[in-house]
Formats: C-alpha cells, structure tokens, sequence
C-alpha cells in the first residue's frame, strides 16, 4: 500500500511539470523524437521507438472501433506507448530514455511513440490531457497510464513491475 502510494504520489507530482493541452500549432521546427526513432514502416523493428499511427494501433494494440468496450490487447510482446508532441520540451527530454530501453528491452518489449497533434482521435481515446502520457500495455490484463518526464529508473521501474512481473510470475520454477 505504501509503495503504491508512494508511485501515485510521484507521478502525480511530476505531471505538474508535464505540458498541457495543446492547440496543434508547433513555434520550433525540431522534432528530436522523430531523430532518436524508426518510421512506422520499420514495423516492430527491435531495438527501436516505433511511430504509431491510427490504423497502426488498431492492428498492433487495440481495436477499439470493433470492441470499445472490452480491452483486448493484440500484441504478442507487451508495449509502452509514449504520447507526445513536437513542442512539448518534456516530451523531448523522454525521446531518448524511450530510445534507450526500446534498445535495452528489445527482445522483451515493444516501445510505440504517438504524435498527439496528428493522431487526435487516439489522444482523445485516453484521455490525454497532459503530455508526455505513457500507457503500459501488459500482454495480460489492463493497460496503466503514467503522465510527465520520469527519470529512466522509474520507467525501468515500471517496465518490470506493469509489463515483465506477470509474465515472469507466470514462468513455472525449476
């Protein structure tokens, strides 16, 4: 209990630092996530943040125009997916910690980026009103959301215990 309110406590108090909603217009011409990242045709390429589109996400995660109401995860390796935008300076601060554990946990995990100025309709879906927003999709069970830029260790924190504990619990001991 006091561990789980302890990780409620932080992430809340980091999406204080978090970007707000935005009104789609980008004033800096860099976009660093889309440097650090593969395109969405290198499909699932391991080792690397994947851009995700609409129809990506429904093929790949979940199709909620089929079942809106019954999460049915459809990957077969469990996922983050990391919601962001181009101007959000947050949001750039992740890109590389996302890139860094797609390469770290590439044969464990899949690690998905949505741009939310373009992709408004999966933005609205859940909900996201501050970004960076990062949803843990376990290959079992419900998907979690955290908001704001945590440091890697808490992302590794929540890799292990959302995304591999199940799995890992799972295995039958030797």
């Amino acid at each position: 209990m006091n561990k789980r309110f302890f990780t409620i406590l932080l992430v809340a108090s980091v999406g204080l630092f978090s970007c707000g909603s935005s009104d789609g217009k980008n004033d800096q011409g860099n976009d660093s996530q889309s440097q650090t990242t593969a395109s969405a045709s290198a499909a699932d390429e391991p080792g690397k943040v994947i851009q995700m589109n609409k129809a990506m996400f429904i093929e790949k995660v979940f199709n909620y125009e089929e079942n809106p109401n019954d999460w049915k995860y459809r990957g077969t390796k469990p996922c983050i997916i990391d919601f962001y935008a181009d101007w959000c300076g947050p949001c750039k601060k992740v890109a590389p910690i996302m890139s860094e554990l797609a390469a770290q946990y590439k044969d464990q995990i899949v690690i998905y980026k949505v741009n939310t100025d373009q992709e408004r309709e999966l933005a609205q879906i859940f909900n996201i009103r501050s970004i960076p927003s990062i949803l843990y999709c376990p290959a079992e069970g419900k998907p979690q959301m955290t908001m704001g830029a945590l440091p890697k260790a808490e992302f590794e924190k929540m890799i292990k215990e959302l995304l591999l504990a199940p799995v890992a619990e799972s295995t039958p001991q030797k």
